[in-house]
Parts: C-alpha cells; structure tokens; sequence
C-alpha cells in the first residue's frame, strides 16, 4: 500500500502512480494537459461552505472534525472506497494546490487511506 500527498505545481513524477486531483477547484496557472491528473473525485473534497470557514480563520482542529464527518457521508465514503481499492492496487499520489499539505484536508486524507 503506498498513497502519498504533493502539491500539485510540483513536476509529475514517474514514481506518481495513480495521480488524484483533491481540491475543489482547479489549481490556478496549472494547465490541464500538464498536470496529468487521472482523477478528480470532487465529492471528497470539503463542501465549500467549510472551506470558506477554515479560509477565512477557522482553527484546523476544528476543520478536520467538520471534514471527517463530511467524509462519511455516503457519496464521499463511497469515493473514499475507491481510492482505497486504487491504494491497495499501486501507487496513488494526491494532489493539493495548498501551501501547507501537512495541514489541509489531504493529509486527513492520506491518513484515512492509511498512508
């Protein structure tokens, strides 16, 4: 099982596997046909009404409960399910535009996928 998190304006990597767009919306100034992204589950993403809120100065802690609870959710869990299959198939790189990875919904990510 091997699943990792890189920002997205990183250069694809041959070691990327299975490369999975997390983030809502399309990362700015990166162009589609250069970011070889194979998925983009935007059901697994916060809601935008939770990503206003963490935006606009709500304490990660806080976030990260709020977004688990959104991950159980039956669409997110059943994508979730998925990515979990992909994981245990190969390599599965998720990508995040956030300037701090470690403490973004992808990290609760990687960690759900036990990574």
């Amino acid at each position: 099982m091997s699943v990792r998190v890189r920002r997205i304006y990183e250069e694809p990597d041959a070691d990327d596997g299975l490369r999975v767009l997390v983030d809502r919306l399309w990362p700015r100034g990166v162009a589609k046909e250069e970011a070889h992204v194979d998925e983009w589950p935007k059901g697994l993403t916060p809601s935008p009404e939770l990503r206003t809120w963490f935006h606009g100065g709500g304490s990660y802690e806080e976030f990260r409960r709020r977004y688990e609870a959104e991950l159980d959710a039956p669409e997110a869990a059943e994508l979730l399910d998925g990515l979990r299959t992909s994981v245990r198939e190969g390599r599965v790189t998720l990508l995040t535009a956030s300037k701090t990875p470690e403490r973004s919904h992808a990290q609760v990510l990687l960690e759900r996928l036990g990574g």
